[in-house]
């Protein structure tokens, strides 16, 4: 008996430790400290950052080009609804207004245990207005989810470019301008449940974005439709393998008023458009121009008196050897004056006058009109080209250089080269951005015209003017690109395409294009057309100049541009076509 109770109390003091044990670790976890609630208020805190509304990028007259649709999500804290609220009210409203069935929304909404639910994202305007006016009480939450629409689609889609679906600008003006467009973040302080997700009722602050900055293009919204649809008709007709591009400047500002790139794509649905058609090729692909290179040889050799338009080269009947290689023209000539050089476009001719300038001015001059550096038109990616300096050049080198060979350009150069000729010799900065708003409408920059420098004379610009006005007459090379009542200043290029595997050209692969402006007299536009690789024909004049031709004429008529000069009001007419 005395072992037995031993026993027993031994057991019993046992127990009670155990219970004292027990009963501690009980009042530690169930009964926190002051110190861990407050380690667990912490836990709880989030801080939230809140992305604004996107600003909106405009054309040059105001129309819409990209913009954030209002959009929001629709979530449900169905604790709250569960406890405060009418199940009953907000399960018809989202039956009349949602496209879910009333069975999905019930297993939405009874989740009695959840404080976070969506039910329904991008829900538009009418929805959420319909929804809001019901008044459903504080367990319906409208979220804030604004999604980039590009009312245009495929308009000027490699000028606008487009925001991926975390708010960032990824192409175009959506990439470069992308901080402005953005605006200031709000910040949002509330509290989280356990799986970090925001508990509506828990908010303690919530400051408001600043929207974004609107920008408003150069562009405009109709020229950049014509352009793009020549370029339509062009590729329909010519199936460029390499793509084909197009771009109409304002030789006296520098503005682009529009420019196009095929292949293209539509902004709504870039998540599913392979990449290469996201390149813009007016100016992120280089090339060896040809012919059209001819232009800014022979301005410059006639601005340093080294030439007169009346002197006279042996253009050897259509084959000149030099420096142990041969150089052929397309279409043999005899005797040529500088003026019918330009004409006919001789690469003999221009190859001699080049060999007259000497390696150094002839490398100035192309330095000069802007080739082999990047224009800064302001749009991501541009490429500068390539100029080698004059000791990398071959004995041949200047000869090829002046037919527009061993050099690289981009569209966007011979643009800018072509408008120095047109605007009296000042070489302008190319831009696409007008200016820049804030949400109320107020400028907060704006973007002038501005002059890099003056690679010729006024009155030898005014002389190239003329001589390239014979091209798209009788005789000339570019009479394809002649627009009926206006005199047009243009140049033909045909390069083949360097064989970048085995070095060398390809046979019959061709880059085309055809370049110019207009009046000759007093020109408001430049314009050039570009393609790559065309099927069943290679000549700028044959493939280029008839779309060239397709914009002048619309362009001219669009700005109300005088056959004999400057339009005097550089303004969209009321009456004229709408195309949108």
């Amino acid at each position: 008996m005395q072992y037995k109770g031993r026993v027993i109390l031994t057991a019993t003091v046992v127990t009670a430790l155990f219970a004292g044990l027990g009963t501690r670790l009980a009042f530690l976890h169930l009964k926190p400290s002051g110190n861990t609630l407050a380690r667990i208020e912490r836990a709880r805190k989030m801080e939230l950052e809140i992305r604004g509304p996107r600003g909106t990028v405009f054309d040059c007259n105001g129309h819409i080009l990209a913009l954030d649709a209002g959009t929001k999500h629709i979530c449900v804290d169905p604790k709250y609804i569960s406890r405060h609220g009418d199940l009953q009210k907000v399960l018809e409203a989202f039956e009349k207004h949602l496209p879910l069935s009333r069975t999905e929304i019930w297993k939405l909404l009874n989740q009695p245990e959840k404080q976070y639910v969506r039910v329904h994202c991008f829900a538009r305007d009418q929805v959420v207005d319909a929804l809001q006016t019901m008044k459903l009480g504080r367990g319906v939450i409208f979220e804030d989810a604004p999604v980039r629409e590009y009312p245009k689609g495929v308009l000027a889609a490699h000028v606008i470019g487009f925001a991926n679906q975390e708010g960032q600008g990824s192409a175009g003006i959506e990439q470069r301008l992308n901080t402005m467009l953005q605006g200031t973040p709000g910040i949002r302080s509330t509290l989280a449940d356990g799986r970090r997700r925001e508990i509506y009722s828990g908010r303690t602050v919530d400051i408001p974005p600043v929207p974004g900055k609107n920008i408003y293009l150069t562009i405009d919204q109709q020229i950049q439709y014509f352009t793009e649809k020549a370029l339509d008709n062009l590729n329909e007709k010519y199936k460029p393998r390499g793509g084909a591009c197009a771009i109409v400047q304002d030789v006296r500002t520098g503005k682009i008023l529009a420019m196009a790139s095929l292949p293209t794509y539509n902004l709504n649905r870039y998540n599913i458009t392979p990449a290469e058609w996201m390149r813009n090729r007016a100016i992120n692909f280089v090339y060896e121009p040809g012919s059209t290179m001819k232009a800014v040889i022979i301005a410059s050799a006639l601005d340093q008196g080294i030439v007169r338009q009346s002197d006279v080269y042996d253009c050897e009947k259509g084959i000149w050897y030099y420096g142990g290689r041969s150089l052929r023209d397309s279409h043999p000539e005899g005797l040529l004056s500088v003026a019918d050089i330009v004409k006919k476009s001789s690469n003999i001719g221009a190859a001699k006058i080049a060999l007259q300038m000497g390696d150094e001015k002839v490398y100035r001059s192309l330095r000069d009109f802007g080739f082999g550096t990047i224009t800064g038109v302001g749009l991501p990616g541009e490429d500068a080209g390539i100029v080698w300096p004059v000791n990398k050049w071959s004995k041949i080198s200047i000869t090829r250089l002046a037919m527009g060979h061993e050099v690289l350009v981009s569209t966007i150069q011979l643009v800018a080269a072509f408008s120095a000729i047109a605007n009296d010799g000042k070489l302008m900065k190319p831009y696409i951005v007008d200016r820049i708003t804030d949400e109320h409408g107020k400028a907060v920059k704006e973007f002038t015209p501005e002059m890099i420098r003056t690679p010729i004379k006024p009155e030898t610009a005014k002389q190239m003017r003329r001589l390239l006005a014979r091209v798209t007459q009788s005789g000339g090379t570019g009479t394809g690109g002649a627009v009926p009542g206006y005199m047009v200043a243009g140049k033909t290029g045909t390069a083949q395409k360097v064989d970048l595997k085995n070095g060398g050209y390809l046979k019959n692969r061709y880059i085309a294009s055809f370049i110019g402006f207009l009046p000759v007299e007093n020109p408001a536009v430049c314009i050039i057309v570009v393609a790559d690789d065309p099927v069943g024909a290679g000549y700028g004049g044959t493939v280029c100049a008839p779309y060239f031709k397709e914009i002048a004429e619309q362009a001219v008529r669009y700005l109300r541009i005088p056959p004999e000069g400057f339009p005097t009001e550089y303004i969209a007419p009321q009456t004229a076509q709408n195309f949108f």
